[in-house]
């Protein structure tokens, strides 16, 4: 009986100790698990959120009444738009239709080709291409491809990668475009050169190209062992995971989602297939591409993605290798244009709103195939990129930049305002 009484005495003692144990350890186990809410940080918080809102509906207002008033003056069937700000995709999104004849819109899935918006792709593969130490700006063409001949032997032996990249080896304006668009390889294409007098010395003057500009895909082939469509792929396409693109006329025509060209009719359009031109010119004008994934270009073009690739590496694409004279074109005549030149890929502007403004530098460049028409441009002083395709002729894109700028500007300057009284 003792004993019993004794056992139970020791169970009922160590339970007391539990329990005070238990109960002097739970303030501070209770501190641990629940945080101590901060009001301030709760607010502010709750101030972005309304903020992001507000601007997303600005924005999203603006461009509809926008590309609304394209649609209904007859400028424009449809159009994909993608705009980035910082590490952010603020918009991507679709306007109109994709056939004048039918109710199908535009969204962020749907296709377009590219063009010569391609050609941005390009100069920053061989900066990547660069930066592995597989190939050099400054390599000589002719020492990677033996059959190519420009001119006279001096003169071919002087001719660059940085001079394909820039429009500057000094062959005449649009040089074998006719071959190109009859689908001649670029390999046989880049031989016939020998038949084409220089009309300056390399790097001397800028004369734009689609053939000789894709002489690099030759080039990168012989560094690489590797063809444009697998580096493009292997370096860009999938770890940016831009899903959507494509580099040949097939897979553009297994998709349902594609906004199909146009040509003038009257003041009417009329709907046109996608031809099967330029993919054997990648380089040049041969990439597919929707809304969604250009915007992942492009956050990845404003030095978002260093893992893939990082500014430095692509810094040398956007210097102005050669000065862009004259005042003719439509780029040239935007708000406050300062000069342009061209780099590898890609036209840099540089651009003074008013006199007491800074000087901001723009990267851009314009596509033009098979009666699409589009426009990609990116601000780094401010790291913003816009980019609009759209399918059919149209007298907008000489203006679409400057005025999507102009939206967004008044939008977040307007926001900085109405934070103050969230």
């Amino acid at each position: 009986m003792s004993r019993t009484k004794l056992f139970l005495g020791a169970i009922i003692m160590v339970l007391l100790l539990f329990v005070l144990t238990a109960s002097s350890f739970k303030p501070e186990h209770s501190k641990a698990i629940i945080a101590n809410p901060n009001p301030v940080k709760t607010l502010a918080e709750k101030r972005e959120i309304k903020l992001y809102n507000i601007r997303q509906k600005a924005l999203n207002d603006a461009l509809t009444d926008y590309f609304n008033k394209a649609i209904a003056s007859g400028d424009i069937v449809g159009a994909g738009v993608s705009i980035v700000s910082g590490d952010s995709v603020i918009l991507s999104d679709g306007y109109g239709k994709r056939s004048f004849n039918s109710k199908e819109t535009v969204n962020g899935e749907t296709l377009f080709r590219l063009g010569s918006i391609s050609k941005g792709f390009t100069g920053i593969l061989a900066a990547n291409l660069e930066s592995e130490g597989k190939l050099h700006f400054n390599d000589k063409v002719a020492d990677y491809l033996p059959n190519f001949h420009f001119g006279n032997q001096k003169n071919t032996q002087k001719i660059e990668v940085a001079h394909l990249l820039s429009h500057t080896t000094g062959t005449p304006y649009h040089s074998y475009t006719d071959l190109v668009e009859a689908g001649l390889s670029m390999s046989s294409i880049s031989e016939k050169f020998d038949k084409i007098n220089p009309i300056a010395s390399p790097g001397s003057q800028y004369s734009y190209q689609n053939a000789m500009f894709s002489v690099a895909q030759e080039v990168m082939f012989k560094a690489t062992g590797k063809d444009i469509q697998t580096l493009l792929t292997d370096k860009f396409f999938t770890p940016l995971g831009m899903s959507s693109v494509s580099m040949d006329h097939k897979t553009l025509m297994s998709n349902e989602n594609i906004a199909l060209p146009h040509v003038r009719r009257g003041r009417s359009f009329r709907t046109v297939l996608p031809r099967d031109n330029y993919y054997n010119a990648i380089a040049a004008g041969g990439i597919n591409a929707n809304s969604t994934d250009m915007a992942k270009w492009m956050r990845f073009l404003l030095g978002h993605n260093p893992d893939v690739m990082s500014k430095d590496a692509m810094a040398q694409v956007f210097k102005p290798f050669v000065e862009l004279n004259g005042h003719r074109k439509y780029y040239q005549k935007w708000p406050g244009h300062v000069k342009s030149g061209y780099g590898f890929g890609w036209r840099i502007h540089t651009v003074k709103e008013n006199e007491k403004a800074a000087v901001e530098t723009i990267w851009h460049h314009g596509g033009s195939v098979n009666n699409y028409r589009n426009e990609i441009a990116l601000f780094p002083d401010s790291d913003l990129g816009i980019c609009v395709l759209i399918n059919g002729p149209s007298k907008l894109v000489k203006t679409v930049i400057p005025d999507l700028r102009a939206i967004v500007k008044s939008i977040y300057e307007q926001e900085i305002a109405i934070a103050t009284s969230i």
